[in-house]
C-alpha cells in the first residue's frame, strides 16, 4: 500500500469529509488509496485555506488504520518508538520532511510558515499517525517503518 495515486478523483472530497468527520481545512491530494480506491492518506497543502500554516502535511484517514495506530499509541507507542529509533536518524527524517514541505511553498511567500518536521515536531516523536502516513506515502521515515512493523505483527 506504500505510495499511491497523487490526484483527486470524483468523490474524493466527499470521502475525505466523511473520514475526517468535517470539512477539510486545506486543499489536499490523495496520495495513498486502499485496494478499493478509498483514500488512506492525504497530503495537505502547506497552508490552510485561511492562510494558517498547516503543521501536518500527511494525514492518515483510513478509519481502521487510524484505530490501529491509536491503540499502538495508547499502549505507549510514542515512548517506545523514541526509545527504539536512533535520534540522529529521526532528526534527519524530520529535516527531509520539512525540506519537502518547504519546497511546496512559493519562495515569495510572506508571513507565517509551517515549521518543524513530521507533524510540526522539531525533536522526537509527537504522533505515530503522522509518521505512518508519511511512510505510507513513500517517505523515508524510520518511525513510520517502526509503526508498520508493529502493525504487521498484530493478528488480523
Amino acid at each position: 500500500m506504500r505510495g499511491g495515486v497523487v490526484r483527486r478523483l470524483d468523490g474524493d472530497l466527499e470521502a475525505v469529509r466523511e473520514r475526517l468527520g468535517r470539512e477539510p481545512l486545506a486543499d489536499f491530494d490523495v496520495v495513498v488509496r486502499d485496494a478499493d480506491g478509498a483514500p488512506v492518506v492525504v497530503r495537505n497543502a502547506p497552508f490552510m485555506r485561511d492562510g494558517t500554516p498547516m503543521p501536518t502535511r500527511y494525514w492518515l484517514i483510513d478509519p481502521h488504520l487510524v484505530h490501529a495506530v491509536s491503540v499502538l499509541e495508547a499502549d505507549g507507542g510514542v515512548r517506545s518508538a523514541e526509545h527504539d529509533i536512533d535520534p540522529v536518524e529521526l532528526a534527519t527524517a524530520h529535516a527531509r520532511y520539512a525540506t519537502a514541505r518547504d519546497a511546496a511553498i512559493s519562495p515569495d511567500h510572506a508571513g507565517p510558515r509551517p515549521s518543524g518536521g513530521v507533524g510540526g515536531t522539531r525533536v522526537g516523536v509527537k504522533c505515530l499517525h503522522a509518521h505512518y502516513a508519511w511512510y505510507l506515502a513513500g517517505g523515508d521515515d524510520p518511525v513510520g517503518a517502526w509503526v508498520a512493523d508493529r502493525l504487521a505483527a498484530v493478528p488480523a
